[in-house]
């Protein structure tokens, strides 16, 4: 599954006084393959996780793919092109508009269904009904 890696690849020694960033430069440029989970468990995971994070200034929301841990989709107010057509970039008519702009932006990479993840402290009501309710107009289904 991984490369076959020898001592002598790692055989070196850090001189002189600046040994951390020598040290740091070693490591970041080690490849790092992306996370594998075995099949027993991507099976049980819903295939497209919907996950919403608000903040005292911005409000943003992604779309993880769970069996590669990747994010599919995300939309958030701090992006330039939002930034401008957006009065606060916090309420709830900003969280309607991430919402609908994430549907759309699924709906183009052929994302039909998603599931949604809350937090403990995150209830249906204000933002997250704000987010998924626009989600559902724009055409992608909840599981």
């Amino acid at each position: 599954m991984y490369p076959e890696v020898s001592n002598d690849d790692f055989s070196w020694k850090p001189k002189g006084s600046n040994v951390r960033l020598q040290v740091f430069l070693c490591v970041k440029e080690m490849v790092v393959p992306p996370p594998v989970r075995p099949p027993i468990i991507t099976k049980f995971l819903k295939p497209y996780v919907l996950k919403m994070h608000f903040t005292n200034k911005y409000v943003s929301a992604q779309v993880v793919h769970s069996p590669t841990a990747t994010v599919a989709s995300s939309a958030s107010s701090q992006e330039k092109a939002l930034r401008e057509s957006l009065e606060s970039h916090r309420d709830v008519a900003a969280a309607a508009k991430i919402g609908k702009i994430l549907g759309e932006r699924l709906l183009l990479k052929n994302i039909p269904a998603v599931s949604v993840h809350l937090k403990r402290e995150q209830k249906y009501h204000g933002k997250v009904k704000a987010v998924i309710d626009n989600v559902v107009e724009a055409g992608v289904k909840l599981l």
